[in-house]
């Protein structure tokens, strides 16, 4: 007879899991058959002896199978994208109406901030009205009729994950590659897709600050998704410094709208959204490979047919029909606006993307507990790239704060997230490696 005690035992001794036992702890932790305390203990054990390449796989496809599975009928293939976290990263925001336009399906289930990185969803609720959480018959309805829906998931998909993810943060296990691989995959793969992008994020401002684990991370992503049944690949991105101007809820949600809306197709944000776009579209049969398919997102970008999608998007999930005439009305504004000048001229060298997004996070813009409320309004904006000339006039960010007080707090700290140089200094790559 199968055991919580018993898998722990075995998984303690070095034991390699099987099929059935993965399935049988996925369904206790849903059932709540599986204690915390077990939970826990099953996260360790996993960290420090590792599942190896099948148990992940296993592990994924058992916590994906824990709830509900969407399936789908429809006219075209069903896509996502997903990123691993970073500061500035607003792509999905403008991908998913992007794939929408070009023929695919994309019911993007996202999440919110975690830790200094911005969460999707907390974005798309500084937009006023915007629900985040729709019941799955609302879900595919909204994405056969639109195309695109970004929600949070409902208590129904991949339970299992939301009570071993719940522990990872207090058990010390959250940098365990097969715990990351099966929350992340578990959850995408319950929305039915037929094939997935990931974008995976290597830098000051990203979880795996270290090329060697991105890289490690995105191969695992890959080749799972891939063996539980997904056409997948991976982008590994740089996240050395934000990738976008912006770094908070509302100002994110202004640097997308100028970007559906006539915005710097050169942008690094663009660059990524299209370079995904061209990925997942190729793997979905939308087009002849990632070349072609870069080129089909750029011009649903640029038309304004993606921005068109957006607009409905938002309407059909409670906000301003008008949005994308009115954004600029539409989205809240911070009290205090401080510019934050370098003390001498230079070029900025390197950025610590992670400070950045820490600041945004203590300007009230993220959570330090699962409980705060997040100010849509703060943030940073006009945020200086590496190798832009600076001097004691020309600021290196804006802050949004709610007050003067809070513009204070966090003014050194931003101010010190810059290192100048002199002479030309060279950005990083912005696409590390391709895996798939």
């Amino acid at each position: 007879m199968t055991t919580a005690r018993g898998i722990l035992a075995r998984l303690r001794d070095g034991d390699r899991l099987t099929e059935a036992e993965l399935f049988w702890f996925a369904e206790g932790l849903a059932s709540g058959e599986v204690t915390d305390s077990q939970a826990g203990a099953f996260a360790m054990a996993v960290c420090t002896r590792g599942l190896g390449p099948e148990g992940r796989v296993m592990l994924t496809t058992a916590m994906r199978e824990s709830g509900d599975v969407l399936k789908w009928d429809l006219d075209g293939p069903v896509l996502d994208k997903h990123s691993t976290g970073g500061v500035g990263d607003s792509v999905s925001l403008l991908l998913a109406p992007a794939l929408a336009a070009c023929g695919a399906y994309v019911p993007m289930i996202s999440g919110r901030g975690l830790g200094h990185t911005g969460g999707t969803l907390d974005k798309l609720e500084a937009i006023p009205g915007y629900r985040t959480q729709v019941s799955v018959e609302d879900l595919q309805e909204i994405v056969a009729d639109i195309g695109c829906a970004i929600v949070g998931a409902s208590a129904d998909i991949a339970p299992a994950d939301r009570r071993l993810y719940a522990v990872r943060d207090v058990t010390g296990t959250v940098e365990s590659i097969d715990l990351i691989t099966a929350s992340i995959l578990s959850k995408k793969l319950a929305a039915g897709l037929e094939a997935l992008v990931l974008d995976v994020k290597v830098g000051t401002g990203a979880f795996m600050a270290a090329p060697a684990d991105a890289l490690a991370l995105a191969e695992a992503l890959v080749k799972t998704a891939q063996g539980a049944g997904c056409m997948t690949s991976a982008l590994v991105t740089d996240m050395n410094q934000p990738l976008g101007r912006t770094a908070g809820n509302a100002v994110e949600v202004m640097e997308v709208m100028e970007a559906l809306t006539g915005g710097d197709p050169a942008s690094d944000l663009m660059r990524v959204t299209v370079a995904l776009g061209g990925e997942v579209l190729a793997l979905g049969g939308l087009a002849a490979d990632a070349a072609d398919g870069e080129g089909r997102i750029r011009r649903a970008l640029d038309s304004g047919q993606a921005a068109e999608v957006f607009g409905e998007m938002v309407a059909e999930l409670g906000g301003p029909v008008d949005f994308v005439e009115r954004w600029r009305d539409r989205l809240p504004a911070a009290k205090v606006m401080v510019d934050i000048h370098p003390g001498d001229a230079g070029t900025v060298a390197a950025i610590d993307a992670r400070a950045l997004g820490e600041a945004v996070v203590q300007l009230g813009g993220g959570r330090l507990r699962q409980e705060d409320r997040v100010d849509p309004a703060v943030g940073l904006s006009d945020i200086a790239r590496i190798g832009q000339k600076v001097d004691p006039k020309t600021p290196l960010l804006r802050i949004h704060a709610a007050s003067e007080e809070a513009a204070r707090a966090v003014a050194a700290a931003v101010r010190n997230a810059f290192t100048l140089g002199s002479g030309e200094v060279e950005a990083p790559p912005l696409i590390h490696e391709r895996i798939g």
